[in-house]
């Protein structure tokens, strides 16, 4: 895994050469109903602490979500989402690093940008022109995820493998995007684990991860806490999965993952910095 001058996932006010080290988003769920950690950061005081402990703890993103993708989870109105990101401003005002919000609804998105976060993280799985002007206009980063369904808990048929579908999606993306004006540099592929996906396709994308990477753009891996990796180590609780997790980052890093996206990050950080010392030398 080498580097190059060339190759940069940028926006606002960050700049990450890709291939140096592995970078680590932290997950803030301000939910009263996440998948493992529902409630817990849902108040604006916890919220503020818990990104500052994973800022402490190494993560070079804070990604911060107002609802939950969980299967069986009831969707908010734009209005809501909105107002519990009210602790946006103080985050993007007290960290150092920069703050992703994860979202499919440009209002909010509008909203998060105008805050000072730098990266969208966008899960509907699809484009849209309205989000794509947004990006475009504010020069942040931009992640996409393969979400044939928008979301968790539905799985899909992949007649050519979820693979390949999840390949073709990547380049019709980046196909519409840079016509639309964003540069590469802007974004993140995320293959969206859990998403419209069974054991057995989340399984695939990780062993064969590698063949979904592009030179010059960033690959995020994302599997934390996913049911899958419940299923293979057998445990049933999402909030005891973060050895599992662990290992699934270091499988992403060995097979050309940029990012990974965590729950536990102080937990997860060593076996972050063992396979880059493997794998980055």
């Amino acid at each position: 895994m080498t580097f190059s001058e060339n190759n940069w996932f940028r926006g606002k006010n960050f700049s990450f050469p890709l291939g140096k080290k592995t970078y680590v988003m932290g997950i803030l769920n301000v939910t009263p109903d996440s998948f493992s950690d529902g409630g817990k950061f849902f108040s604006y005081e916890n919220a503020l602490s818990h990104a500052q402990q994973m800022e402490a703890a190494g993560a070079d993103i804070i990604d911060v979500g107002a609802w939950s993708t969980r299967p069986g989870s009831v969707r908010i109105t734009v209005e809501e989402e909105i107002e519990r990101l009210s602790c946006l401003p103080a985050l993007c005002d007290r960290l150092s690093v920069p703050v992703s919000v994860d979202t499919f609804n440009v209002k909010t998105a509008a909203y998060a940008l105008d805050c000072g976060a730098a990266i969208i993280n966008d899960v509907s799985g699809k484009y849209n022109p309205a989000m794509a002007e947004l990006v475009r206009a504010n020069g942040c980063g931009y992640i996409v995820m393969h979400a044939p369904l928008a979301e968790a808990g539905t799985d899909m048929v992949y007649p050519n493998g979820v693979c390949a579908d999840i390949d073709a999606f990547f380049t019709q993306m980046l196909e519409q995007l840079t016509a639309a004006g964003i540069d590469a540099a802007q974004i993140c592929l995320d293959p969206g684990f859990g998403f419209s996906k069974n054991t057995q396709d989340n399984l695939d994308i990780l062993q064969h991860l590698d063949t979904l990477k592009r030179d010059g753009v960033c690959l995020l891996s994302a599997p934390s806490r996913k049911r899958f990796l419940g299923d293979v180590a057998g445990i049933k609780e999402a909030d005891k999965r973060d050895v599992a997790t662990a290992a699934a980052g270091v499988i992403s890093i060995q097979k050309g993952a940029d990012m990974i996206r965590v729950h536990d990050v102080a937990g997860c950080m060593q076996a972050v910095r063992t396979a880059d010392a493997i794998y980055r030398r």
